[in-house]
This record gives structure tokens, C-alpha cells and sequence, in this order.
């Protein structure tokens, strides 16, 4: 026997292949699922062969030992007994005869050839007919944790893919000669070259392609919107699903890390020159990681006690766990980034203050201040902002209270205003309190909800209920001056407005009165005024966020540039990560331009 191992069947049981004669499927080893069987005919003895066809790839078992170079002497099917070698057929590469069988894919049928010369890969498939045997390949879902054990935890969801799921996943790629996937990807990770290193088990090498051009492949793998961005440009969606991307990074990061395989780039030149990045989250990791593999002194201030931003405070760990987003702060300390934590910039220090020692900042402070509707009952006790209570649960290990000083906010039925990812946030966390019931209220229908299908699709597995087309009017309290109830009116869907989304109007005399004893308020983010008190000279848009140059990032101000939730708003880790990008390649050609600074 030969002593290496047969390489799992990338296909299983998606592909049939049929004997030319007979028209019987070749038998698959039952036992693991990974080879056909045959019998053979090598040096005029009868042998039992197993083939594990990877399209592009052969391994093979017998029951004899052969070598590579040497051919065998017939390929019989298991079933008929006669010959399939088609002697009208010789391999392309090496002019050997080759057995032949059929595949069968979206109802058309494909030779498939087996060349007799151990060693050799060819089978004689086109690119054309590749792509229909993986157009049949199905999406592969991702293990996850059963959503009626996942509610009494904060562990992470789902369980990320096993290597055999990702090698399935992969092979659906059609390695387009034009990846629309890359246009959608606003760091353009080159994503058809890592799907192929993971086609061919090359794990960590996937892992280091991805990060050419994304540092934190691990969190936009877990939280990034892949199914607006890269998937919603991939080629296999037009007639099936697309390409899993998003679950794939996820698993090429997660397999270097779990691997101990994370290697810290030597910076070897030294520009001399420093930055300031205020703002621990995605676009000020881009840009410190950016900036110092280029040579420059980085030091990042964080206002709050962890590093991190809306990684850390924001997303629930059963979302994105801390010890992933600490792995890769850690590895920017490494790099020889400093991180200067409880630094408040516009009360501490000024950005002027900054510039007198640094020969650039960059403002990535995200869109921390908390929006409310103005209703009344708005101050009453157990009415959170999204920020509150996620920065409680999340920050503060309120959920892992007494072993935190930090409790836990809590209520038996609970409301959560808003239809985005933030409000998915608050109401899977809220049940993970204990909470009986909880309701998220929007004023959109369904097909407006602006949170991931995937967000959703969790909350409603984990009991969460859904009150569309609604929005609150008024909080009414007890005579503790505590929440106890919501006054809603019913509304319905008008012409679009500048969001694109159909406008939401009140149906007059439709108000009820829904029962909640906590309610969550997460219908957006506005700029965190503090840093502008000594900042005026920063031009800001009539919403109050940032103006920026789209071609640089730099700010009104010279030598200091801005991105992410404080120019655009709310939006994604990933959108935040490519305008850091934008700014770290605009900062270093214009410090680049001038020996120095001052």
C-alpha cells in the first residue's frame, strides 16, 4: 500500500460519476467518503484502486504499491468489469491511455478522465464544464451553537468552518479572470488569490495575502457586511449563491492564529517622522499598522481604559470576542506601535498640541454621541442608550458580573427602538440577560431593515420578536419614575426619502400601549462634540461630522487628516478600515514630499 494519504473528495456526494457502459455510479468507500473504488490491472495482476479525483488533483491508494511514472495496464469498472480506457483519448501531458468516466452536472454530461501513469493530473475537463461541476457545489453553512444553549451564554455563535468545509467553500470560486469581488472589497483584499490558496490547503499562506491589504482579518470576517460588499459582486451569485468570502477570511485568520503561524513584520527603515492616530478603533489600526510598516514613530491615544474603539465597547462578545480584538492590538504593540490609554484628545491634549510634536494626526474617533427621539419620558430610570448599555455589557464585563463591579442592566420585557446592527446587538444581549421577552420596534417594514440578513436571522433563532412599521410616542413610568410601558402609534411606508428607504408616516388614531420595564434606544450615532472644543478650525459638515478632501482624507486643516464614523456616520468596520487605508497612503506621499516638518 501506498503510504500517503487520500486526500478528502473536495466534491462528496455532489458529483456523480458514471460508468461509460453500464451507467452505474462507481462505488465510494463508505467508510470515510473520500475515494472511488475500482479494479485494476497492473503488471497483469488484478488490484483494487481508489481514486480521489480534486478536479486538478490526484491521489491514489492500491492494493500493490506503485510509483510515480509507473502506468497501469487497464482501469475497469467495479460493476461491469469492462475496460474504460477510451483509446481514442491520450492524456495532454503525458500521451498515456486514460480510463474515462462521466460526470453528471446541471442535467449535462462530462467526461472526466483518469490518466494510468501514477503521478499525473490531467483529466481533460474545460474551464467552461469546471465551473458548472462547482456551480453544483452548494453554500456551505457555518457549525454553530445551538440557539437554544447560546442564550444562557456569551460565547461566540458560530463555530467558524472546519478545514473540510473551507476546502468545499473554496472550490466554488470560479477564479473569474475579472473578480468583481475585489471592487466591492473597499480594501481590495486580492480575494480570488487567497480562495485559491485555501482550495489548496495552503492555509497560512491565505492568512498572509489577506493581510497585504487588510491587518484585521479575524474582526472583518466576523462583523464586516460581506453580503453588500465582495459577495454581492461575485460572479456565482448570479445563478447561485456567491462564494462564502467573509467565511473564508474568517478561517484562513482564525487557522494562523489558533496555529501560533502570526509573524510581526520587521520594520527596517526609519522615516524619523511621527504620527498621532486619535481613536483605538478599525481606521486608527489601519492607519497606525499602515504608517509604521513605512517607517514612522505611531503613537495611538485611546480615550477609554481598553484599546480597541467600537471592537471593543460596541460589538457583543458573542459577536466578536475581546481576546481576538486584544490578539491584534497586541500585535500592533509588537509592531512598535504605542497605544496611550484614558487620553481624552480636546481635553488632555489639543490637536495644535499634537502638531507642536507629531507631523500628522489622524482623527478616527467614530460617532460616539448618542442620539434620542425627544419624546417625553426619555429620562426615565431604565431608559439606555445603545451606547450606555452596550459599553456597560461589553467594556465594563457587566456580563460577567459579580466577577465584575459592573451590574448587570436587566429587565423582564424588554424594548429596543431601531432596525440596525446596533439594535440587533442590544436585544440578542438583552436576552442573554434573562430577559422573558424582547421586542424590537421599528418604524420600517421588514424590507428596510438596515441590520445584516444574518443579525436577523440570529435574533428571530433566539426568540426575539419583531414590532415593524412602529414607533414610540411616549415612555410611560410608575410612581418610582421607572419605565413600564411604551405609547406606540402604527405607521406605513410613503414615497423614498434621501436614504432611498420608503418614508415612514404615522397612521392617524393607531396608537397602543406596548409593556416593557427597560427600553434601548439605538437609532443612530452623532460626532462626539468634545474634540472640536478646541478645534474650530476643523471644517464640519451641517450634520457635524468631519469634512474631508475624498481623494486624501486630509482635513481643512494641514497635516491632519479624518475618517470613518466621524466623516461618513455610522457606518462599517470595513468602510472605516479603507478610508484609514486612503489617508496612511495620502499622509506618507505628502510627508514624503518634504525632508521635515517645521
Amino acid at each position: 500500500m501506498l503510504e500517503q494519504d487520500v486526500r478528502y473528495l473536495k466534491y462528496k456526494t455532489y458529483l456523480s460519476f458514471y460508468c461509460p457502459h453500464c451507467k452505474n455510479t462507481f462505488n465510494v468507500e463508505r467508510k470515510h467518503e473520500k475515494s472511488l473504488i475500482f479494479n485494476a490491472v497492473y503488471k497483469k495482476e488484478d488490484i483494487v484502486l481508489k481514486l480521489s479525483p480534486f478536479l486538478d488533483v490526484f491521489d491514489i491508494k492500491a492494493s500493490v504499491p506503485i510509483k510515480d511514472g509507473d502506468i497501469l495496464d487497464d482501469l475497469l469498472c467495479p460493476s461491469c468489469k469492462k475496460s474504460l480506457i477510451n483509446h481514442k483519448v491520450k492524456c495532454k501531458e503525458c500521451g498515456s491511455n486514460v480510463g474515462e468516466a462521466i460526470i453528471s452536472a446541471y442535467a449535462k454530461l462530462i467526461p472526466f478522465y483518469f490518466c494510468l501513469k501514477h503521478g499525473c493530473e490531467w483529466h481533460g475537463i474545460s474551464k467552461e464544464d469546471e465551473k458548472k461541476i462547482k456551480l453544483k457545489i452548494p453554500r456551505q453553512a457555518m457549525p454553530e451553537q445551538d440557539q437554544k444553549l447560546r442564550i444562557d451564554n456569551f460565547q461566540e455563535v458560530p463555530f467558524g468552518y472546519t478545514s473540510e468545509l473551507a476546502l468545499l467553500e473554496a472550490g466554488r470560486c470560479l477564479q473569474c479572470k475579472n473578480p468583481k469581488c475585489v471592487e466591492g472589497c473597499p480594501v481590495n483584499i486580492d480575494i480570488p488569490s487567497f480562495v485559491a490558496l485555501i482550495a489548496e490547503e495552503k492555509f497560512n499562506e491565505a492568512a498572509k495575502k489577506i493581510k497585504e491589504r487588510n491587518i484585521l482579518p479575524a474582526l472583518c470576517g466576523r462583523v464586516c457586511p460581506q453580503e453588500d460588499q465582495c459577495e454581492a459582486k461575485c460572479v456565482l451569485g448570479i445563478r447561485d449563491e456567491p462564494v462564502a468570502i467573509g467565511r473564508l477570511e474568517r478561517f484562513a485568520a482564525d487557522y494562523e492564529r489558533k496555529m501560533d503561524m502570526v509573524e510581526v513584520p520587521v520594520i527596517n527603515n526609519d522615516t524619523g517622522k511621527k504620527i498621532a492616530v486619535i481613536g483605538s478603533g478599525p481606521g486608527g489600526l489601519t492607519v497606525a499598522a499602515d504608517m509604521r510598516q513605512l517607517g514612522y514613530s505611531v503613537t495611538i491615544y485611546e480615550a477609554l481604559h481598553e484599546a480597541g474603539g467600537v471592537l471593543t465597547y460596541g460589538i457583543p462578545e458573542f459577536r466578536l470576542p475581546k481576546s481576538i480584538v486584544q490578539f491584534e492590538i497586541d500585535y500592533l504593540k509588537k509592531m512598535g506601535c504605542r497605544v496611550e490609554l484614558n487620553h481624552i484628545i480636546g481635553n488632555i491634549l489639543t490637536i495644535d498640541e499634537l502638531l507642536e510634536h507629531f507631523d500628522a494626526v489622524y482623527i478616527g474617533v467614530g460617532a460616539g454621541l448618542p442620539w434620542f427621539m425627544g419624546i417625553e419620558g426619555e429620562s426615565l430610570g431604565n431608559v439606555y442608550s445603545a451606547n450606555e448599555f452596550l459599553t456597560r455589557m461589553n467594556l465594563m464585563k457587566a456580563y460577567k458580573f459579580p466577577e465584575y463591579d459592573t451590574p448587570m442592566p436587566k429587565g423582564n420585557k424588554v424594548a429596543v427602538i431601531g432596525g440596525g446592527n446596533v439594535a440587533m446587538d442590544c436585544a440578542r444581549t438583552a436576552i442573554r440577560t434573562g430577559a422573558n421577552e424582547v421586542t424590537i420596534v421599528y418604524r420600517r417594514s421588514r424590507h428596510e431593515l438596515p441590520a445584516r440578513a444574518e443579525e436577523v436571522h440570529h435574533a428571530e433563532e433566539e426568540g426575539i420578536k419583531f414590532k415593524l412599521l412602529t414607533s414610540p410616542v411616549k415612555y410611560i413610568g410608575t410612581d418610582f419614575n421607572t419605565i413600564k410601558a411604551m405609547e406606540c402609534i402604527k405607521m406605513e411606508l410613503g414615497e423614498p426619502d434621501a436614504s432611498g428607504r420608503r418614508r415612514p408616516i404615522p397612521i392617524k388614531d393607531s396608537n397602543f400601549v406596548l409593556e416593557c420595564d427597560m427600553a434601548i434606544v439605538a437609532i443612530g450615532n452623532g460626532p462626539n462634540p468634545i474634540i472640536f472644543h478646541s478645534s474650530h478650525d476643523i471644517k464640519r459638515n451641517k450634520r457635524g461630522y468631519i469634512e474631508v478632501n475624498e481623494k486624501t482624507n486630509e482635513t481643512s486643516k494641514e497635516f491632519v487628516y479624518a475618517g470613518g464614523d466621524i466623516v461618513t456616520g455610522s457606518a462599517t468596520v470595513i468602510l472605516a478600515m479603507g478610508a484609514g487605508r486612503i489617508a496612511a497612503n495620502a499622509m506618507h506621499k505628502k510627508l514624503s514630499s518634504i525632508k521635515k516638518k517645521k
